[in-house]
């Protein structure tokens, strides 16, 4: 079965930024594992099309781990705007300066070793291990379960069932070529063993797989009904002095959103929260709201809107200068409050010298 899934890849393995292919593999070109650690790291909780321009907009920035360990936290933090779980970002900076600084620049090779580093849970460590370092780890991402699901006709709902889909892809993880099955395992269940309509006719498991011939690999794997989110309030501060400097603020390393640059506002509570104004100001409401889900419930956000004078000071935040301001530095919540309020402020005039 093993053999038969790696010649399926070897012929069908998906191109990738950080991947080394078979063809690279077999001719001696080894992964690099800072690169197989970046891209685990940011394909977690979301899809590889999401990530691509974020993977190689990070390489081209910082294209070693030393080189990430010596950045701005405050850069790094931009530049993940987006793709969200930015406790990963925080994270991705404290495991790169331990590599960095303590490890001499080289990533470890065990499972056991790299689930030491921030942020390098059981998943992450066996990618990395099995894919950077040909280590016989069982790589299980959500394709991985829905193939071993469908092949092994496991009718157990997640999240019961992982224990039982991690065992039984272990079971199939050979000693030869490792990397290479955990990456056939993972493109199988993204390109073939697909979440709807699998392609089972071009499968090179069909003759072993039990879920298909029990006529139930499409229903597979079972989830149980999930539950039904809260939907949390809130009111953010949009303000922008009469020359152009927008009134921003870094939000606490811990909690939603952690780390990131955005604007001025309440908690995010069920009732509403009170007001809670950043700076003294004629604030008006604008129309409609921004809606955004979390993964534990829904955000509704009311937008007030405020013109401030050169000499206003906030209780909090700080000013980002209009031509220093990037829109897409902000986490997604944050550029849709930006899109809602910006059109309501009159364009800023400025003189041929670039004064006001």
């Amino acid at each position: 079965m093993t053999a038969a899934l790696r010649t399926w890849y070897l012929r069908h393995a998906r191109d990738l930024p950080w991947r080394v292919g078979p063809a690279e593999r077999a001719a001696g070109v080894r992964p690099d594992p800072y690169r197989v650690w970046l891209s685990e790291i940011m394909l977690q909780q979301t899809t590889v099309a999401a990530v691509k321009g974020y993977f190689e907009r990070f390489t081209a920035l910082w294209p070693t781990v030393g080189a990430l360990a010596a950045a701005d936290d405050g850069a790094v933090m931009a530049e993940w705007a987006g793709l969200g779980y930015y406790a990963r970002a925080r994270n991705l900076l404290k495991c790169a300066r331990v590599v960095a600084g303590d490890l001499g620049g080289r990533f470890p090779e065990t499972e056991a070793e790299l689930r030491a580093l921030p942020g390098i849970g059981s998943y992450t460590a066996a990618a990395v291990a099995a894919i950077a370092f040909d280590r016989p780890a069982a790589v299980v991402d959500g394709n991985v379960e829905r193939v071993m699901a469908r092949l092994f006709a496991v009718d157990t709902p997640l999240p019961g069932a992982k224990p039982l889909l991690t065992a039984l892809a272990a079971r199939l993880t050979p000693k030869a070529h490792p990397g290479d099955h955990a990456q056939a395992v993972m493109d199988l269940g993204a390109t073939v063993c697909t979440p709807r309509r699998p392609a089972c006719g071009i499968c090179p498991l069909l003759g072993g797989c039990a879920g298909r011939a029990a006529g139930i690999a499409p229903d597979l794997p079972r989830k149980r009904p999930k539950a039904v989110k809260p939907v949390r309030r809130g009111i953010a501060y949009v303000a922008r002095r009469v020359d152009g400097a927008w009134l921003l603020e870094t939000r606490p390393d811990k909690g939603l959103l952690g780390g990131t640059l955005g604007w001025p506002g309440t908690a995010w509570t069920e009732p509403a929260p009170d007001a809670a104004p950043p700076v003294a100001a004629d604030w008006r409401p604008l129309g409609g709201e921004v809606r955004h889900t979390f993964t534990h419930f829904h955000l509704r956000l009311a937008v007030m809107a405020a013109e401030l004078p050169l000499d206003a000071v906030p209780d909090r935040g700080a000013f980002v200068d209009g031509a220093a301001f990037r829109r897409d530095a902000l986490p997604t919540v944050m550029r849709k409050v930006h899109d809602l309020a910006s059109a309501t402020f009159p364009p800023i005039e400025r003189l041929p010298g670039g004064g006001l």
